[in-house]
């Protein structure tokens, strides 16, 4: 069963790393010297020109979607095999989300980190960050954190904030145009992984993902230190 995680993991992972390179080699490539370009044309034109304030907010729309795009690369290329990567990773999504409030955040982990498959870390980041900048942007918490948690067993991670909370309908169904809840299960449902949310208006939001270790850790936990004992 190992094995096979594994091959279907690094397929998985190859055919992800193709579709980052070819979306940021050509989409957003393409984006960066369109942007430019109109950059060039902007300085041409006078500062009472009707044109002027559409090219200038057509620029702000662009820059916008190329750092939409960056995260997106970055996400579906987080790749390196530092084993606190993901704690890291967590942490330094805060600097990324602009909010008009000031929020407590902090990442904590629970017991010792092991080395995950590079897919599984993929994923649970994905998952974890969507996550987070839904309560960053939509909660009005002010308070959020995050703890990863392994185990023997498991590997958890959960997110949780005090803000107002989600709609019985809306945590069960999504967002009517949004797909921030139903990409959180369909990418729980690919590496197999439990995910549940619960919320209460008023009260906050909890998202818990679960990963088995079977599939979550790249090695088995290291066995305790044996304690040798001579006889003279």
């Amino acid at each position: 069963m190992a094995d096979r995680l594994a091959a279907q993991f690094q397929e998985r992972l190859a055919e992800r790393t193709r579709i980052a390179q070819d979306l940021h080699d050509t989409l957003l490539q393409g984006f960066i010297s369109a942007s430019l370009q109109l950059s060039l044309a902007n300085r041409e034109l006078s500062a009472d020109s009707k044109a002027k304030s559409i090219v200038t907010e057509v620029l702000g729309l662009m820059k916008a979607v190329i750092e939409e795009g960056r995260t997106a690369v970055r996400g579906m290329r987080l790749t390196t095999a530092d084993s606190s990567d993901l704690e890291k990773s967590f942490s330094r999504i805060r600097a990324e989300v602009i909010t008009g409030q000031p929020v407590n955040f902090r990442v904590f982990v629970e017991g010792p980190e092991r080395a995950l498959h590079t897919l599984v870390r993929d994923d649970v980041y994905r998952i974890g960050r969507e996550a987070i900048v839904n309560a960053f942007r939509h909660s009005g918490a002010a308070n959020v954190e995050v703890e990863l948690r392994y185990s023997d067993h498991d590997l958890r991670l959960f997110v949780r904030d005090d803000g107002r909370g989600i709609e019985p309908q809306v945590l069960r169904h999504g967002r009517e145009g949004h797909w921030g809840l139903s990409g959180m299960r369909e990418t729980a449902e690919r590496i197999r992984a439990k995910l549940h949310l619960q919320s209460r208006l008023s009260e906050g939001t909890e998202v818990e993902l679960t990963v088995s270790a079977e599939i979550a850790f790249a090695a088995p936990p290291r066995p305790p230190a044996r304690r040798w004992w001579r006889i003279f």
